[in-house]
């Protein structure tokens, strides 16, 4: 039996959600990590800020009640070490039992803890082809160009999809009240 070499550096490709969290649980194990961002050299139609771990669909992050299953993953997120979930603590706002966030000051702490690691290296540039070594490719379903083509080629073509759509954000003052009103989610 061959003893495996122990993983030194590992690349990150993608500096979204999943990435971001994946670039701080390596370094935080003393992993270092190439963290490879295209944004702000090229930004797909969701993104609106060269910020890591931009949300751009919702602000929530769905239920924060350890009885629902999405509050009980970040129960054990929290107990996990979690640096996302640590931000969204941080920059929480009212959302009922939801965890939602205030998204510009939640992907600036982000930004700001994953480029202040030691163990951090934040490459801004847009790859075609994937690195050599250990990656992880959290560039998400809207990967397009040639890195996209590679990744589609990996997978077998037909595996990538995108169902969702970005929530409108909508300034308060914009806001017809002759005709709208205010309410909570189911009442709470």
């Amino acid at each position: 039996m061959r003893a495996e070499a122990a993983v030194t550096r590992v690349t990150v490709v993608g500096g979204g959600m999943a990435g971001s969290e994946a670039a701080w649980q390596l370094a935080e194990a003393g992993i270092d990590v190439s963290l490879v961002e295209m944004k702000p050299a090229a930004m797909s139609p969701a993104h609106q800020s060269p910020l890591l771990g931009e949300l751009v669909c919702s602000n929530s992050l769905r239920s924060d009640d350890p009885i629902a299953p999405a509050g009980l993953l970040k129960h054990e997120l929290r107990r996990c070490g979690s640096m996302m979930i640590a931000c969204a603590d941080r920059h929480r706002v009212p959302a009922g039992q939801a965890l939602a966030v205030e998204r510009f000051g939640f992907a600036r702490a982000i930004t700001q803890r994953l480029a202040l690691h030691p163990r951090i290296r934040i490459e801004r540039r847009r790859l075609e082809e994937l690195p050599d070594g250990p990656v992880i490719v959290a560039t998400g379903p809207l990967t397009e160009g040639k890195l996209g083509e590679v990744i589609r080629a990996e997978l077998g073509g037909d595996r990538m999809y995108f169902y969702d759509a970005i929530a409108p954000i909508v300034a308060a003052d914009s806001i017809d009240w002759d005709c709208a009103f205010r309410a909570s989610r189911w009442g709470r």
